[in-house]
């Protein structure tokens, strides 16, 4: 979760957005979710998103899908981890990726500034296998 977001945060900035962006670290190793909130627009005052207002929501783990409905707002878009074929992807590791390339098609964010995200949050033997998980999400997002 904290690399999506990192990406996310990353591909908005570049795209000329205030960012805003929070993490709540560790709590999986004491059976909850490890959870990144990204607030991005012309001007952000806070990088919280209260309960009930998430635009977008990606959950990435299978046991935390029933777990999220408090927190994406009326008429908010959830993508889960089943939005795309992880069979498809070359590395299990890159269905975060995977999932903002679904994402991605719902947000006025270029392409370019997408793949920049991606190039500056992963080492260089890690590029090819993350850029093609974003290609088969934003397939899967059509």
């Amino acid at each position: 979760m904290i690399r999506a977001s990192d990406i996310l945060a990353c591909a908005a900035f570049s795209a000329g957005l205030d960012v805003k962006k929070t993490e709540v670290h560790g709590m999986s190793q004491r059976g909850g979710a490890v959870i990144g909130d990204v607030r991005f627009g012309r001007q952000v005052h806070s990088p919280m998103v209260p309960p009930g207002e998430a635009d977008f929501l990606l959950v990435l783990a299978d046991d935390q899908v029933e777990n999220s409905h408090d927190l994406l707002g009326k008429g908010g878009l959830r993508i889960g981890p089943d939005a795309v074929d992880r069979a498809a992807l070359a590395n299990r590791r890159s269905l975060n990726v995977a999932l903002l390339g679904v994402l991605s098609r719902h947000l006025d964010i270029d392409d370019d500034d997408w793949r920049k995200a991606i190039r500056d949050n992963f080492k260089p033997e890690l590029h090819q296998a993350n850029q093609q998980a974003f290609e088969l999400g934003r397939a899967a997002g059509q």
